[in-house]
């Protein structure tokens, strides 16, 4: 790599690491996806794909970056040179590159919602004002788009401090807290009254739920929330040190992910419960931006002391995002830094560049240019489609190919047991699975998620 650095600490790689995957796809997402899709049985579905999927896929794109040394396009030149594998490096940055576009949009949501929390401007407003405020905020051309610049400018700072001062420091501070603030809400949530019916809907599965649209939500969903395909794990592991056990890392990593999914659940279907409202059949109230801009507020609006509950959860969405927002942005500053021999601030800077004119054309398709669209969804939607439910999957897919069928077995075997110093049975079960288990289910999915079997 161009800075040749590694990250210091052991807390310092699993902090970052699930930094990258802890985002606004587990806090917001996932209670959406899962509202939507039957409560209990996608959050089994969602498991099983964290399991069967997203640990092994982790697993490959942990032995491409720490073995390669090297940014995610540069990483597949060095393991199969002369040949086009490097192409899997181009989807992770071009999904990267167009969720950060849209990521930073929503993030700028929030920081306008955490200002509101702070001076108080959330506090006794019914859900219909709720709903007639989140309308004129994201459909408006100007206020969105300063909020988003002001969150491009946070992660320019991070970002040009460089991995350890930066992103590694920004890491180590903001995971704990965001579980601190978790741990508080998920009590509260839980005391309510009727909160035991919403615990019902989110981790009793009705399993005639299960539907091929469900288990391809769910896939995507799993790709999204753990960062699989999209250059973010290959560029990280490019920075362990050769003593990390990528198995074990995988693991808590995908865990902990796991678990702050089932702990946002956790606090958000009990409190709708509590308020009267079911995901099954209030649907307008868990879709996109509703579930968290208005039914959210709404709910906290019935609690004592609402300012606080308003505050502490749009400060744990703004946490949520940065950590995912610099992760996304250091794919392709990585990439910049090795490939064109920029500095970091030069790299960092340009990225910038890019993201603000793509958050620009993102926002504003949600509000003056709302008419143009793409397959009958507008630019914002069309591109979320694109990304995590096309283009994240087939990296992950095109990564198991690579590992389990291109790249030398000894080379995955020296990476996944740290030079034959760990268990050679978990090798073979994640191997395995990479290699055979995990093509097959994207691709059997992919084909009945799409209607063609």
């Amino acid at each position: 790599m161009g800075e040749q650095t590694k990250f210091a600490t052991k807390l310092g790689i699993i902090a970052t690491t699930v930094g990258s995957a802890v985002g606004l796809g587990n806090i917001w997402r996932f209670p959406y996806e899962a509202g939507m899709n039957g409560g209990g049985a996608f959050l089994m579905v969602y498991i099983l794909c964290v399991l069967i999927l997203g640990i092994p896929v982790m697993c490959a794109e942990f032995v491409i970056g720490r073995r390669s040394k090297s940014d995610t396009v540069d990483a597949f030149r060095k393991l199969a040179p002369g040949t086009r594998w490097h192409y899997i490096g181009y989807i992770g940055i071009l999904a990267s590159v167009l969720i950060l576009g849209y990521y930073m949009v929503i993030s700028g949501w929030t920081l306008e919602y955490l200002f509101k929390a702070f001076t108080n401007d959330l506090a006794g407003k019914t859900a219909a004002e709720f709903k007639a405020e989140q309308n004129a905020f994201i459909q408006s051309d100007f206020r969105p788009l300063l909020w988003a610049y002001i969150f491009l400018f946070i992660n320019y700072i991070i970002l040009s401090r460089g991995v350890q001062k930066g992103i590694e420091k920004m890491s180590n501070i903001l995971m704990p807290l965001l579980f601190v603030i978790l741990v508080v809400f998920c009590v509260r949530s839980l005391t309510l009254p009727g909160s035991s019916k919403g615990l019902s809907f989110f981790l009793h599965p009705d399993f005639s739920k299960i539907t091929p649209q469900v288990i391809i939500r769910a896939m995507g969903q799993a790709f999204f929330s753990l960062s699989l395909g999209m250059g973010i794990l290959i560029t990280y592991s490019s920075y362990f040190n050769a003593k990390t056990h990528l198995i074990k890392t995988a693991t808590t990593v995908a865990l902990l992910d796991t678990s702050v999914a089932i702990l946002a659940g956790v606090i958000i279907f009990p409190a709708m419960f509590a308020c009267g409202l079911n995901p099954a059949t209030d649907s307008a109230s868990v879709v996109g931006p509703d579930l968290v801009f208005v039914t959210l507020p709404n709910v906290f609006n019935q609690m004592p002391v609402s300012t606080l509950w308003s505050v502490l959860f749009f400060l744990l969405l703004t946490v949520a995002a940065l950590t995912s927002t610099v992760s996304l942005f250091e794919v392709t500053v990585a990439f910049l830094i090795n490939y064109m021999h920029m500095s970091r601030k030069k790299a960092t800077r340009i990225m910038m560049l890019i993201v603000a004119v793509l958050s620009t054309i993102f926002s504003l398709s949600i509000g003056s240019w709302s008419q143009v669209r793409i397959l009958g969804k507008t630019i914002f939607d069309a591109c979320d489609y694109f990304s995590a439910i096309i283009l994240l999957p087939v990296g992950g897919l095109l990564i198991s190919i690579f590992i389990g069928w291109v790249l030398k077995r000894h080379i995955s075997r020296e990476e996944l047991t740290n030079r034959n110093k760990l268990h050679e049975p978990l090798f073979n079960a994640i191997f395995f699975s990479i290699k055979y288990i995990a093509p097959i289910i994207i691709i059997l999915i992919f084909l009945s998620g799409f209607g063609i079997i």
